[in-house]
């Protein structure tokens, strides 16, 4: 079975790709601290729970500002804020599952700041995905119908009873819950989508309140019997009246839903396909996906055992899956810079190089074509779940864009509060023999890649790009000069140099852009 525990303490290896794909890139201390562990071990970390961060700040006030009144001029800016305060947090997280999964579960249930246009609403959905990240599902499902910001994206807002708006009870089925194989009708949308009338947003770009939220309101609901197809049983739902009504009759359609036995399959798949592979075999869809489901519904719905289930799995832990997912954007420039000791300062005390530094790693996912809080529609990312998934991040514009932010973050072109985002040098001190150019390229390459090298590679690593075709020694004489004089300058960049264009290279290989 290919859900069965993986048993053996994990290599480094092992770690860093459990790191990999669990967090925005580890530390070279994380691979450490997780090399040892068991899986079991790994993943009961990597749940624990994390504490509520503090909330963006705006960079004129040094204040919080997504809990006040609407400011028509500062939207743009405030939006921006919220982006680059998630950088943030993906920047400087701990060995933690969340900000992966807060992630995933904002492609999942797909909203976009430029439909919505309300930095609060969003900052308020952000919310509400970090803290149902890894917690029910059913109870995740009935916050999100209730969100301002998703109330407002699918249209809840406008469905009323004789005027039923049947978007987001065709989404809630066919994205959200049962996927596209349920064999529900149209006219269980439509009855979705009475059972759903009532919902409302408030608080939408108000100037002069700063609270938003949503609220039920009796009169627009539809109060007669709610009858679906054979594919939910021919469940009735009840109908009601009344201030409870709509909670009523939204958990007794969410129960419905849940019971379909499509629903786990569908978010077991989408997991598998986030932090496995795209591809589903039959194999994978009999032997991992299905007892997966199984272990999702005895669960009552509970997120953590699935999850443990799936990074625990000897399934995860096999090479044929390792770099198998070509990175993120995302992936690609919070964990390059994670790496080598690239932390945002605390706002608190210095909110402009907090947002100095995140705005401008926001700015290069957004620019590779993955915006946060701003998928392209309901479906997500293309990448996650079109013909080609993970393929679709390279393309003619982002493999330019990818190269240029690894060239400017390799050749020192690009230093944000007097620091350059990537300094090797702290990181190469620690390996075990790096004035020989042979072991620095093993080691290097060993953390950083996925997939190992072949010995023909590593020897082109070293022998010409990073000694440039000269002997060996030369490095070792130059790494001993340094060491031995670290404060001169002189020979602190003539090791940078050879550093830089190796770590440019390695960068731009397929190894290292996949996950």
């Amino acid at each position: 079975m290919l859900t069965a525990p993986y048993a053996q303490p994990l290599t480094a290896t092992q770690a860093a790709h459990l790191l990999r794909r669990a967090t925005f890139g580890p530390t070279p201390t994380d691979i450490k601290a997780f090399t040892g562990l068991t899986a079991a071990q790994a993943v009961k970390q990597l749940l624990t729970e994390q504490p509520t961060p503090a909330p963006p700040l705006d960079i004129t006030t040094g204040k919080t500002y997504n809990d006040l009144p609407f400011v028509q001029d500062g939207n743009g800016r405030f939006v921006t804020y919220n982006k680059s305060w998630w950088v943030g947090l993906m920047l400087n997280q701990p060995p933690s599952l969340l900000e992966k999964m807060t992630l995933f579960w904002s492609n999942h249930f797909a909203v976009n700041q430029q439909t919505v246009n309300d930095y609060r609403y969003m900052y308020q959905y952000n919310t509400l995905l970090r803290q149902q990240a890894t917690g029910n599902f059913k109870a995740f499902v009935i916050a999100i119908t209730q969100n301002p910001a998703m109330l407002r994206f699918l249209n809840g807002n406008a469905n009323v009873v004789g005027r039923a708006n049947e978007n987001y009870g065709r989404e809630l089925q066919e994205l959200f819950t049962v996927g596209t194989g349920g064999g529900y009708t149209e006219e269980d949308v439509r009855t979705s989508a009475r059972v759903l009338t009532g919902w409302a947003d408030t608080g939408y770009r108000n100037a002069t309140a700063g609270a938003v939220g949503s609220a039920f309101y009796p009169v627009r609901h539809d109060t007669a019997d709610k009858t679906f197809s054979a594919a939910y049983q021919n469940t009735v739902i009840k109908g009601r009246s009344g201030a409870d009504a709509g909670l009523a009759e939204l958990t007794d359609l969410v129960d419905m839903l849940l019971r379909h036995p499509e629903t786990a399959r569908f978010i077991c798949r989408r997991l598998y396909r986030w932090f496995i592979n795209f591809d589903i075999t039959p194999t994978v869809e009999t032997d991992f996906i299905r007892p997966l489901a199984e272990v999702f519904v005895n669960s009552n719905f509970e997120l953590k055992p699935v999850l443990t289930t799936l990074f625990s799995s000897t399934h995860f832990y096999d090479s044929s899956v390792q770099g198998a997912i070509i990175k993120s954007p995302v992936d690609l420039v919070v964990s390059t810079v994670r790496f080598f000791g690239t932390t945002a300062p605390d706002p608190a005390s210095g909110v402009a190089a907090f947002y100095q530094l995140t705005n401008y790693l926001y700015t290069q996912t957004k620019d590779q074509q993955q915006n946060l809080l701003d998928p392209p529609d309901v479906f997500g990312w293309t990448a996650y779940y079109d013909t080609g998934y993970y393929q679709q991040w390279i393309n003619s514009s982002t493999l330019g864009l990818r190269g240029s932010f690894i060239d400017a973050v390799t050749n020192r072109a690009v230093r944000i509060n007097g620091k350059l985002l990537v300094d090797a040098l702290p990181y190469l001190k620690t390996l075990a023999n790096p004035g020989n150019a042979v072991s620095l390229v093993n080691d290097v390459t060993g953390a950083l890649l996925a997939v190992p090298l072949t010995q023909a590679q590593k020897d082109f690593l070293a022998n010409t790009i990073l000694l440039n075709g000269l002997p060996d020694y030369e490095w070792t004489d130059q790494w001993n000069e340094y060491i031995a004089d670290p404060g001169n300058v002189g020979k602190t960049m003539a090791i940078q140099m050879k550093i830089n264009a190796f770590l440019g290279y390695l960068f731009r290989m397929a190894e290292y852009q996949v996950s």
